[in-house]
């Protein structure tokens, strides 16, 4: 009989453990490389994921994370369609007015892509050029901000380096990542475009992870397991992975 009470005893400690064990959904905008991507098998890959994943390890949840498209993903998140983004989302102020941040995870700047040979070298030779840039990403608050340059938003990041390969737009801006996978990595480009320079901001930008305003409890878990994955070196690890020649 003690055996009997002991095992039922497990049992339903066993239970409660899965009962309580939280699951936390994670939307991703999966067309920015190398930060955030679909590969060949149509899994969801890159830096963010696999620090997602990692912090979940950590701090004792699970992690589900959904491609979802960036034009309407901040409206996804207030819905509760999520619980949170992880999706290269920069910190500025006026996010911070209506969600709240994880703890920064990476810095970035934004990074100037033209063909090779155009002779765009600085801020100044982009007046009169035709930029491209994902809509609603700092990239295209960047191009907006260049006087006398014309702004072009796309849905997709990649939709206006193919633009830019084909002569239809002068120059793309993006986060200096994404900028070096497609100018210096990816070989459908690496012959014929260039990371013309990179625009520094006047302040720092950092990426973070983005809930609801007010959701404390998910905020808390994602930040107590960055913390251990910085503190454990595993960051630095999957740093090194997806940016093997950064030093």
């Amino acid at each position: 009989m003690m055996k009997k009470a002991l095992f039922t005893l497990a049992a339903v400690l066993f239970l409660s453990n899965v009962a309580v064990a939280k699951t936390i959904v994670f939307a991703s905008d999966a067309t920015w490389p190398p930060m955030e991507m679909v590969d060949a098998n149509k899994n969801i890959v890159g830096f963010c994921p696999d620090l997602v994943k990692a912090i979940a390890k950590a701090a004792g949840f699970t992690a589900v994370i959904k491609n979802t498209a960036w034009d309407g993903i901040f409206a996804g998140l207030a819905a509760g369609k999520y619980d949170a983004i992880a999706s290269s989302v920069s910190i500025t102020d006026k996010r911070k007015r209506v969600m709240d941040f994880s703890d920064p995870y990476f810095e970035v700047k934004q990074g100037v892509v033209t063909r090779k040979g155009a002779g765009i070298k600085s801020i100044d030779d982009l007046k009169g050029k035709k930029i491209g840039a994902q809509i609603g990403t700092t990239g295209y608050f960047a191009s907006k901000k260049i006087k006398g340059a014309k702004p072009e938003s796309y849905d997709e990041v990649g939709l206006a380096i193919e633009n830019l390969n084909n002569g239809r737009i002068d120059a793309v801006i993006c986060d200096d990542a994404v900028a070096v996978g497609y100018a210096l990595q990816n070989k459908n480009y690496v012959d014929s475009l260039s990371l013309a320079f990179l625009i520094v901001p006047d302040e720092p930008e950092y990426l973070g992870i983005a809930v609801n305003k007010g959701n404390t409890e998910v905020l808390e878990l994602i930040n107590k397991g960055l913390k251990a994955v910085r503190a454990s070196g595993e960051y630095d690890a999957i740093f090194k992975k997806w940016f093997p020649t950064e030093e």
